[in-house]
């Protein structure tokens, strides 16, 4: 089953990258140019029925480094102040808040879940703040146009993947003839 076999190196990649075990992986949500898995989505619940709110989480540790040293820059102290003052890029924002609530929802449904309650906050300090660039570019690179601010940011990175592939992938293709 090449599928099976595909998803467990993605799980293997995965965890690799992250240095742990990774919980609740639905799927590969964006895979690297090096060819692993960069963004994964994840249940809006654990297997424990912890809620997990961020539904696309950034595993590349190079494309975490790189969005830490723009996040380090203070990137988002200028991006929180166009927020405050651009009414559409406010609803833009909002718009890419409302995308992602949805999506979670929706894959709750998909996993017969109960959704995560109304309220709950969904990634990066969405639609208020610009909290955090990772969540922000994971849903960029999950959902193309999606999110002004994870967009603007993914234009400001260098193209981390340029060196190699951040971990070696997992490949037991080998003897599967």
């Amino acid at each position: 089953m090449i599928d099976e076999r595909y998803r467990r190196n993605d799980e293997a990649a995965v965890a690799a990258q992250l240095g742990r075990e990774p919980r609740g992986i639905r799927r590969t949500a964006y895979r690297c140019p090096c060819g692993l898995p960069a963004v994964i989505e994840t249940a809006p619940r654990l297997p424990d029925g912890t809620p997990f709110p961020t539904l696309f989480y950034l595993t590349c540790p190079k494309a975490a480094s790189a969005i830490g040293t723009l996040e380090g820059s203070g990137a988002m102290r200028g991006m929180q102040e166009r927020l405050a003052a651009d009414p559409d890029l406010k609803a833009e924002y909002a718009a890419a808040h409302d995308d992602y609530l949805r999506r979670r929802d929706e894959a709750a449904r998909e996993d017969g879940i109960e959704p995560l309650p109304e309220g709950m906050q969904s990634a990066g300090g969405m639609p208020e703040r610009v909290k955090c660039l990772h969540a922000l570019v994971a849903h960029e690179l999950a959902v193309p146009g999606a999110n002004p601010f994870g967009r603007e940011a993914l234009e400001a990175l260098p193209d981390w993947w340029r060196s190699g592939p951040c971990v070696r992938a997992a490949d037991d293709r080998e003897g599967a003839q």
